[in-house]
């Protein structure tokens, strides 16, 4: 079946993208897996391109494109160019709506140009050492002093963290008033007391910059507060939907490709004097994650639709991460079992895949806490 979600424009989008990550990203990946970081140059290049917060009005330097399929379109092109280490949809569908949604008219004006251009890389700062998906546990503080706030805290799995420029920060302006004491603060690159930790050592997604921060004493303007004080964890929630449907999204555009290239590799792959796809089973097998990943595929779809008409709820994003990041799992798992030991080989793609997969149902909330979330929408 063909999809019906994308226009000429987004096809044309989709094409200049492509040529952008051929040029700029492939054949420097590599490199960039070994740094465990991509430099900033190239966000600087993508920005000007026209490649970063499509969103932002054109009063901020923006294109003013209110319209997810366009950052659809860019996920599924990095997962195709096998391209884990820029983060440019973490700053664009996962960091910007925070900045749009909660941000004063004098906050956009600084930071906004400044986000489209690709000279102020992003980063949110939920996790802590001893939390997780609790963030009412976390333990952060912002004290009031004065004009400004003082934090101090620990955060870490902060996704850009050696290479932000400014990162929002979840932390407790009210320690005694549970979820409701919890606020949101931009600290900026520079700030004394703000510092990027080591960089964590991970199985997979190495490009992808991931670290430590610290903030010790850290004196934060009361101008940099994002929205209401005491109100971080509802922004939070209003904005996770999204998060999620941006990582279902690159789950299905994964599982298509792991499929793809275990369907070349099955065809061309010869044992007992034939190629191994003509076995029943691994016919079979195939059949059903194409199944199973066409019926992701769909349902993906329709999410992507329903958020551009500000309907994609809150128990169906929950459904779209859960269902497709485990179904990338079993996808991934039972190719990299039809590549036989050349699957175990690292300079097999399909290995990599195997390990920058396995986060996916970790990050953006678990599978476990989705499954929760879809449960209490059913009233339980």
């Amino acid at each position: 079946m063909e999809r019906t979600l994308f226009d000429h424009e987004h096809q044309q989008f989709r094409q200049a993208f492509r040529k952008f990550a051929e040029r700029e990203i492939v054949p420097h990946h590599a490199k960039w897996e070994t740094d465990g970081v991509v430099p900033k140059e190239l966000w600087r290049k993508a920005g000007e391109a026209g490649f970063l917060c499509m969103e932002v009005p054109t009063e901020y330097g923006g294109a003013g494109v209110n319209d997810f399929r366009y950052s659809a379109v860019l996920i599924e092109e990095l997962v195709r160019a096998d391209a884990t280490g820029a983060a440019f949809s973490l700053h664009t569908d996962i960091i910007l709506p925070y900045i749009l949604q909660y941000a004063n008219d004098e906050q956009k004006k600084r930071w906004l140009p400044g986000m489209v251009s690709g000279e102020i890389i992003t980063a949110i700062a939920m996790s802590e050492p001893n939390t997780g998906s609790d963030l009412q546990g976390i333990r952060t503080t912002a004290v009031k002093e004065d004009e400004h706030y003082v934090v101090n805290g620990q955060k870490t799995f902060i996704s850009n963290g050696l290479l932000n420029d400014m990162v929002i920060v979840v932390a407790k302006t009210d320690v005694d008033a549970g979820h409701e004491g919890i606020s949101l603060l931009v600290v900026e690159r520079g700030m004394k007391g703000y510092e990027s930790g080591r960089k964590l050592e991970k199985i997979g997604q190495h490009a992808q910059d991931t670290a430590e921060l610290f903030f010790s004493d850290v004196r934060v303007p009361k101008a940099n507060l994002l929205g209401t004080e005491g109100q971080g964890f509802y922004h939070l929630m209003q904005q996770l939907p999204q998060e999620r449907l941006t990582i279902a999204v690159g789950a299905v555009a994964a599982c298509e490709r792991i499929l793809q290239m275990t369907v070349d590799y099955c065809k061309e792959r010869t044992a007992f004097g034939r190629s191994i796809g003509k076995f029943q089973n691994t016919r079979f097998k195939l059949a059903e994650m194409k199944t199973e990943t066409h019926i992701a595929r769909v349902f993906v779809d329709h999410c992507i639709e329903a958020i551009n008409q500000d309907e994609l709820s809150v128990e169906e994003a929950a459904m779209a991460k859960w269902w497709t990041t485990e179904l990338q799992k079993r996808v991934v798992d039972q190719c990299l079992q039809f590549f036989g030991g050349y699957g175990y080989m690292t300079e097999y793609p399909i290995s990599k895949a195997y390990l920058d997969t396995r986060v996916q149902t970790i990050y953006g909330g678990t599978t476990e806490i989705m499954k929760e979330i879809i449960g209490r929408g059913m009233g339980f």
